[in-house]
């Protein structure tokens, strides 16, 4: 029996991603300036796909497109072109790309590659230096930590900007948004709650609070049924209902069959019409439903970062709801995590640059009062959903004794991080589970900002 060497370890690296964004760029040179805010030429590996990267740098410096003939002409000056392969491996470069609108996630897989590569050149100068005993083990050890402070820093990035640049950034926005009658963000289809919050921003999360029953889980999803109208992507996380509960909710808001007949399976041979057109109508709408009990705040954001690779690029995330999460890590009260999936919320926003909504409860408290108006101290078990949240919104019935099928529900803006509170009157369809705009009555102020008519 003879003793085998262990195999040596692969160098990290992904020849298909450093393929894959640059054939990207080649395919839209746009994303060029997405990708090389984070990655550098010495972040590949595959040396003949580092000169394409220092190439394309030149090209942009020198204000010249991208495009094969430009990359071409580039790489013969610096005397690299035949030594890649010649045009022919260029061309092969366009043709392996899976989609050019994935360049930015494509370059994310490079760097961590090469933070990797790095981390392991940092351990062996660490090694090094701790077996020179005739160094003092004080050098020792500052050199050590210099090693590995240069490998954080690079992958961390510059993210200090001096002003100068936010203001050109700020003049950018404002005349992008100025050159267009929309709003910028994801409008919830109701009217006056867009013109009061200015749509949904990406980075913000919006708690929607209420008592049970009061029709949170319906107005995320008339919201993401909305947005998907528009062609955005939307992916709604139910902790409470399944899936086919909440695609029967979506059907009934869509083409207004009553809920229950869908849910039991049973409507008339004169509705089978409306359900089959309004299915036509929903299939390509690019909403992704997840049913997970008791999921984190981590394992959504996993999720939602795989479905970017796969899918496109979400531009709204729902989950219904924040007190049927797990924390994912260990607290030592339910104030305590509560706490933990509210902040890790506002984490996982930021992190994939969407509005986040999010249904929550409100406590036993407010049914003691005499007003029943929602306050913000009766959110339930922690009041760090209030710090977190950039807005908060609770749906109040002002009749809760009526009995009818269109009861009006208010939307009341109770916090806005950054614009005013108000309340927004609607209508709320229950048997189609469907929120929708009411209009203002002559001589009756309906929609409010501060009090005064929106």
């Amino acid at each position: 029996m003879t003793d085998e060497q262990p195999a040596a370890p692969i160098v990290p690296h992904s020849r298909e991603a450093e393929e894959a964004v640059t054939g990207a760029v080649l395919i839209n040179p746009e994303a060029y300036d997405d990708v090389a805010e984070f990655l550098a030429a010495d972040d590949f590996y595959i040396h003949r796909l580092r000169w394409i990267w220092e190439a394309f740098k030149q090209l942009i410096e020198r204000r010249v497109p991208i495009d094969l003939l430009t990359l071409a002409d580039e790489l013969e000056r610096r005397d690299q072109l035949a030594e890649i392969g010649g045009p022919a491996y260029l061309t092969s470069l366009i043709n392996q790309v899976p989609t050019s609108l994935n360049a930015e996630a494509y370059g994310r897989i490079v760097a961590a590659h090469a933070t990797r590569r790095r981390m392991i050149q940092a351990a062996n100068r660490i090694a090094t230096l701790a077996y020179d005993e005739s160094q003092e083990i004080e050098v020792v050890t500052e050199q050590a930590v210099k090693a590995l402070e240069a490998v954080a820093v690079r992958a961390a990035g510059d993210t200090l900007l001096p002003l100068s640049v936010l203001l050109s950034e700020a003049y950018d926005r404002v005349d992008r948004s100025s050159r267009t009658t929309e709003l910028p963000g994801v409008p919830s289809g109701i009217e006056d709650l867009d013109l009061l919050l200015g749509n949904f921003q990406p980075g913000d999360v919006y708690v929607f609070a209420a008592r049970p029953g009061q029709g949170k889980t319906s107005l995320e999803l008339s919201i993401l049924l909305n947005a998907a109208r528009q062609g955005k992507r939307a992916a709604f996380f139910s902790l409470e209902m399944s899936r086919e509960k909440v695609v029967n909710r979506l059907i009934s808001q869509e083409t207004k069959l009553n809920t229950l007949l869908l849910n039991v399976g049973k409507i008339g041979e004169e509705q089978w019409p409306v359900f089959t057109q309004g299915l036509e109508r929903m299939n390509p709408y690019p909403i992704y439903v997840d049913d997970t009990p008791a999921i984190t705040p981590l394992q959504v954001l996993t999720r939602c970062r795989r479905l970017n690779l796969r899918s496109g690029r979400l531009d709204l995330v729902a989950i219904d709801y924040l007190q049927l999460m797990k924390p994912g890590g260990r607290a030592e009260n339910r104030t305590q995590e509560i706490g933990l999936i509210s902040r890790a919320v506002k984490t996982l926003a930021k992190e994939l640059n969407v509005p986040v909504l999010v249904a929550a409860q409100l406590n036993r408290e407010v049914e003691k009062r005499a007003d029943k108006r929602p306050q913000l101290s009766d959110l339930r078990e922690s009041g760090d959903i209030e710090a977190d949240a950039d807005t908060v919104v609770f749906l109040y019935q002002p009749d809760a004794n009526d009995k009818g099928n269109s009861p009006q529900i208010e939307l009341i803006v109770a916090k806005q991080r950054n614009g005013p509170v108000g309340t927004v009157s609607t209508r709320f369809i229950k048997n189609q589970t469907r929120f929708e705009s009411l209009p203002n009555q002559p001589g009756k102020t309906t929609n409010t900002l501060h009090g005064k008519p929106l």
